[in-house]
């Protein structure tokens, strides 16, 4: 099966690539005193961030303003030695790029400033742990003015992308049927670094501290440097690996089509355990709470304990299942090749609901404030009733939708085996903007700081902006 999978880049690729933490930057001192500076932990981040702010060299006993841009953030009284340690949170509005934290002495008017990176991850297949399909911090596309999108780039990889793209520290993280796992600098499409491994690539990269891990079609799970692609381990399962990897709390989660589900030491790669769930695992693991959820193509949907694999409970639908499960309010939604788009109790794997489609669901269900976005091969996408499954609204898109949707500021973006990816309004499903590349779009979009980028059969990664 085909399993389908944003940020504004920084001014330079190494500043891009660089962690959180490394974004700190001293800050500049005033004329006044060339001891005063400022740092900040972390130094970049999205909207509603949580940072503190340290300072030296400041008055004695003095009053400081901390600016963010121009808007105050918080204040702080320095201590005996000048300094400070203060908390404030970065403004739901600040848009993606550098902003200038500006910390001033009330009383002694020295002041200094620190660069804090505004940046939305989209880290893996599905946006995050959970599979949401969401990116909670989009605020630059929206209802208002996604219309008005237009490619920023493509880049060429020979062959098919049903790999969806994950989008890092202003870069793009995607893999090809050519067996190459690409990292693209998010802002232009320039080529960062490739990486050749055994076999297609249809597993979805997921990045976390600094590391790319992915599957591949040679029975290998990878583990690659972010920055530079070099490997860094590699664990051969018995079968192919379409599906993409989740790491959660230094475990990588993933399926393989020897009919198991892995978690390996992220740092080592060495399993921990293994678990034999009957047939191929296509899907890609949520993983919440203490548990991976994931189907298979025996029909079941699984419920393993993350620590030990220990199996928690299945539940059997009518036929395969290589939907990746999504989790949320404790409830898990997931499509069968059944027909129907499943809610199961997260705890005991009871039914809650179940809807029907014309078709297939192989596409991976987005859950985002109370409403399932979900494609079938019927050609449509769905919008369902998170508490009862009630539909909302449906899109028809005229041929089968394996993509998975993605879900950002009020905006739902999928794409079609007609060609086109589309951005529809999630409250009714009205479309704002489509796009043909002019062949099959089996990718799922990945939306981060104002850009859509989705891989497509024509061979291409493709960027979309205002």
């Amino acid at each position: 099966m085909k399993r389908l999978f944003l940020v504004m880049a920084v001014t330079t690729v190494a500043a891009a690539l660089c962690p959180a933490a490394a974004m700190t930057i001293p800050a500049a001192a005033s004329a006044a005193s060339a001891t005063t500076a400022v740092t900040l932990r972390p130094g970049a981040g999205p909207p509603t961030t949580k940072v503190t702010v340290n300072g030296t060299g400041f008055g004695l006993g003095e009053t400081v303003a901390v600016d963010f841009d121009t808007s105050p953030v918080a204040t702080a009284v320095t201590s005996a030695t000048g300094s400070f340690s203060t908390p404030f949170t970065v403004p739901a509005a600040a848009l993606p790029g550098q902003h200038r934290v500006i910390v001033t002495g009330q009383a002694s008017n020295l002041s200094a400033t620190a660069l804090f990176g505004v940046r939305a991850n989209w880290a893996k297949f599905h946006a995050g742990n959970r599979n949401s399909g969401d990116n909670p911090y989009e605020n630059v596309l929206s209802p208002a003015n996604v219309a008005g999108l237009a490619n920023a780039w493509s880049h060429p990889t020979g062959t098919a992308v049903f790999s969806s793209p994950a989008v890092v520290n202003g870069a793009v993280y995607v893999g090809s049927r050519n067996g190459k796992v690409y990292a693209l600098n998010a802002a232009t499409g320039g080529q960062l670094w490739s990486y050749t491994i055994g076999g297609d690539e249809f597993s979805s990269p997921a990045v976390a501290n600094g590391v790319v891990y992915v599957g591949s079609f040679d029975g290998g799970i990878y583990a690659l440097n972010a920055a530079t692609g070099a490997p860094l381990w590699n664990y051969t399962a018995a079968g192919d690996v379409f599906s993409s990897p989740a790491v959660a709390n230094g475990v990588v989660y993933a399926g393989s089509h020897d009919g198991n589900v892995y978690a390996l030491n992220a740092a080592t790669g060495a399993k921990i355990w293994s678990h034999h769930i009957g047939n191929e695992v296509d899907s890609s693991p949520a993983v919440a709470h203490g548990v991976v959820y994931a189907g298979s193509w025996n029909g079941n949907v699984y419920a393993l304990k993350a620590a030990t694999g220990a199996k928690l409970w299945s539940y059997h639908t009518g036929s395969g299942v290589v939907s990746s499960p999504a989790v949320g309010n404790r409830v898990v939604y997931v499509g069968s090749y059944d027909g129907n788009v499943y809610a199961l109790n997260a705890a005991t794997g009871a039914q809650r609901w179940s809807y029907p489609t014309g078709g297939g669901v192989p596409s991976s269900p987005a859950v985002v404030h109370g409403v399932v976005y979900v494609g079938s091969e019927d050609g449509n996408l769905y919008a369902l009733k998170a508490a009862t499954g009630a539909q909302l609204w449906n899109y028809p898109t005229g041929s089968v939708v394996w993509s998975s949707p993605a879900v950002a500021n009020a905006v739902v973006y999928v794409g079609s085996d007609n060609g086109n990816v589309y951005a529809l309004k999630a409250g009714t499903g009205a479309k704002l903007w489509n796009y043909s590349t002019g062949n099959d779009i089996e990718s799922s979009p990945a939306v981060a700081n104002g850009v859509v980028y989705v891989g497509s059969d024509d061979g291409n990664v493709y960027a979309f902006h205002l």
